[in-house]
């Protein structure tokens, strides 16, 4: 058990990639704060199966000052401390460059970015607070090593994600927080049927063919599994991880080489 009686959060917690972590967070031993925008009953559903005892279920919205505060307080409360934020809560959308709209901006940056940050600087906040260090993971992708047509605000909005990263790695240093990132490729999860459908519309193409076509286009020949992103978040909140910091890892079966 790598993470052994830590105290992590995970935001995006209900389904995907949140999920797989969180799951596998617990097996290793720690104990998890899972938070999502979707309702407290949906999130009760998912779990039903995990440790009470280990496990803190919140619906709050990362967008929003007095729900981040809830987060930290209630992590506190009902574990006393904070070891390891996996920073995951994210939104997708596209459309031409030339249609973008001001709303899908706003809605994008507000939690891929504003959202993302402002609950890292907070996390930090308490892990200097109570001293011991911290891990931080933030939840890249591949679109933010390189933009995309149809994809501006996201691609944007990730590679934000990886600069972010950086600068807060080297405020946090002196605190013995590392903060790096993880950038997945394509991952199949529930969100990629919408992308799919969008990726239909825009290009014209039958639904299920874009996702055919970029799971083929991988050099591993295939979409990765929510689950094969856990490893590399385990191992950058545990102790193995000490020496590194400020780095955002690939887990994209080679679509990007960096």
């Amino acid at each position: 058990m790598q993470l052994k009686d830590k105290i992590a959060i995970v935001t995006g917690g209900a389904t995907g990639i949140g999920e797989s972590v969180a799951r596998r967070y617990l097996n290793e031993g720690a104990k998890v704060v899972v938070v999502d925008v979707r309702p407290k009953s949906e999130l009760e559903a998912t779990y039903a199966d995990a440790d009470k005892s280990h496990l803190l279920l919140l619906q709050a919205d990362v967008t929003n000052r007095d729900s981040i505060e809830d987060i930290v307080r209630s992590t506190i409360d009902q574990f006393g401390r904070v070891d390891i934020l996996f920073n995951n809560a994210a939104v997708f959308d596209m459309r031409p460059l030339l249609d973008e709209s001001w709303e899908i901006f706003d809605r994008i940056f507000a939690v891929n970015v504003k959202g993302m940050f402002f609950l890292m600087q907070r996390v930090a906040q308490q892990m200097a607070d109570q001293g011991g260090g911290g891990k931080i993971i933030n939840m890249a992708s591949q679109a933010g090593r390189r933009g995309e047509a149809l994809v501006s605000h996201y691609c944007a909005s990730k590679a934000a994600v990886i600069s972010y990263t950086q600068s807060a790695a080297l405020a946090l240093a002196p605190h013995r927080i590392n903060v790096n990132g993880i950038a997945p490729g394509v991952i199949d999860t529930p969100m990629w049927n919408d992308v799919d459908a969008l990726f239909a519309r825009y290009e014209n193409r039958p639904i299920g063919e874009k996702k055919r076509l970029v799971g083929e286009s991988v050099p591993l020949g295939r979409m990765g599994r929510p689950d094969e992103l856990t490893g590399a978040a385990v191992f950058l909140a545990s102790s193995d991880a000490d020496y590194i910091t400020a780095q955002t890892l690939n887990v994209d079966g080679g679509n990007w080489m960096s």
